[in-house]
């Protein structure tokens, strides 16, 4: 029997089926690559979101009112700080917070010796310079009765030769008397005017120096004056008194301290006088502008206002603003009551808007969901926001009126265009 001739179709047999196996391998690979393709440019799935827990807002066309919101507190709009004018050691509170007060009240007493010793020694001082005052001006006044003596006396003999003078011309003329009398008579007179004369400059330049005398020396009298008022005033001040009417509110010191010139020692407030300090984000506050109209909400009722101040400075990221109050406050309304104030910017007549997304920023592009024809869905879309206010935003471009959106936070979503609403 050939053993070869047997063997060529069985050899035959494996070859083919090692052909087969090698054809559904490359298959499933190329299957399995396919399939891995397909799967991977399929979208995501939208994921599901309950209804329930989010805020949509439709968009509207019409008139806006732009707003700015600020919180705060009531403050006085008559508050006195009261400083200590020397220092001193508080001996007494006479006072407490809460205690209505005067002009005139006594809230502290400070004790300091030395001041004491000053004011004393000041108005002393003053004594004698106020004496002395006296003094020259009675001094001055003798001298001057003196001069005026002299001066009358001299006046009197002056007189005295001229009317001599003239009687011996008479006589000259007659032949009465020589020319030597007649020339010995005028040279008295002439002599005895110019006495004269000389004597009323002597009183003229008395009288100057007297008065530049007098004036050097109530200089020196007023300075000592002013030294004894302020020393005295300092004295005054050891007795701290509210110097406002209304209610003492705070009271920083206590008894035994020492204080220095400065420190603040109680504050006084008049409570029948508020306005609403409030704080407004700097991001909202460049269209504050004063004399907007305000609305204050006090917790107990609105009250009514005008934007008064605005604080140049930002602190804090805030800018501070003062309100003036127009209406009645209502019962309760007290100094450092919290409330919320609200400042209306401008209407504006004929806009689309919607409700403030979450993260929306004025002047802005923001991608919001908004809801498809079918209401179960909704795919995200570019919005452009304009200006705002503080529920709502203008929609520059991106919406529609008509068209709902999802305002709530949907940062959770970032990574989908498309979510499903159960």
């Amino acid at each position: 029997m050939d053993v070869t001739g047997m063997d060529i179709p069985r050899t035959g047999i494996v070859e083919r089926r090692r052909r087969r196996r090698v054809i559904l391998v490359v298959a499933g690979l190329a299957a399995v690559v396919a399939l891995t393709l397909a799967v991977s440019r399929l979208k995501p799935a939208a994921p599901g979101v309950d209804r329930a827990t989010v805020w949509i807002g439709e968009v509207e066309r019409g008139p806006m009112l732009r707003q700015v919101r600020g919180n705060g507190t009531l403050v006085p709009e008559s508050i006195r700080w009261i400083p200590a004018e020397t220092s001193g050691t508080v001996e007494q509170r006479v006072l407490e917070p809460g205690a209505e007060v005067g002009t005139d009240s006594r809230i502290l007493v400070l004790s300091n010796p030395q001041v004491e010793l000053a004011a004393e020694d000041a108005a002393s001082q003053l004594r004698i310079a106020e004496a002395e005052l006296e003094s020259l001006e009675a001094e001055l006044k003798s001298r001057h009765m003196d001069i005026r003596s002299e001066l009358a006396r001299i006046e009197a003999e002056a007189t005295e030769a001229r009317l001599q003078a003239e009687a011996t011309e008479e006589l000259a003329e007659s032949g009465l008397v020589s020319g030597v009398e007649l020339l010995l008579a005028r040279s008295r007179a002439s002599s005895a005017a110019t006495r004269a004369e000389i004597e009323r400059e002597r009183e003229s330049s008395f009288l100057g120096s007297v008065k530049a005398r007098l004036a050097a020396k109530q200089a020196e009298v007023e300075q000592c004056r002013a030294t004894s008022r302020l020393r005295q005033r300092l004295l005054d001040s050891l007795e701290v008194r509210a110097g406002l009417n209304g209610v003492l509110q705070e009271v920083t010191v206590e008894v035994g301290q020492q204080v220095s010139p400065g420190t603040n020692l109680a504050r006084v407030a008049d409570p029948s006088r508020l306005m609403a300090r409030l704080r407004v984000p700097a991001t909202q506050a460049r269209d504050l502008l004063v004399g907007q109209p305000v609305s204050v909400d006090t917790r107990n009722g609105l009250v009514p206002g005008t934007l008064a101040r605005i604080d140049p400075a930002v602190r804090e990221g805030t800018v501070t603003v003062d309100v003036s109050l127009e209406g009645e406050l209502p019962r309760g309304a007290r100094p450092d009551l919290a409330v919320d104030g609200t400042v209306e910017i401008e209407r504006l007549s004929d806009v689309v808007y919607v409700g403030r997304p979450a993260f929306g920023q004025e002047n802005g592009t923001v991608g919001l969901f908004r809801l498809e024809d079918d209401g179960r869905h909704a795919s995200r879309v570019r919005v452009h926001l304009g200006r705002a206010s503080v529920n709502t935003v203008e929609v520059v471009e991106g919406l529609a009126p008509g068209d709902e959106v999802i305002l709530s936070d949907t940062s959770r979503w970032d990574d989908y265009d498309r979510i499903r609403l159960e």
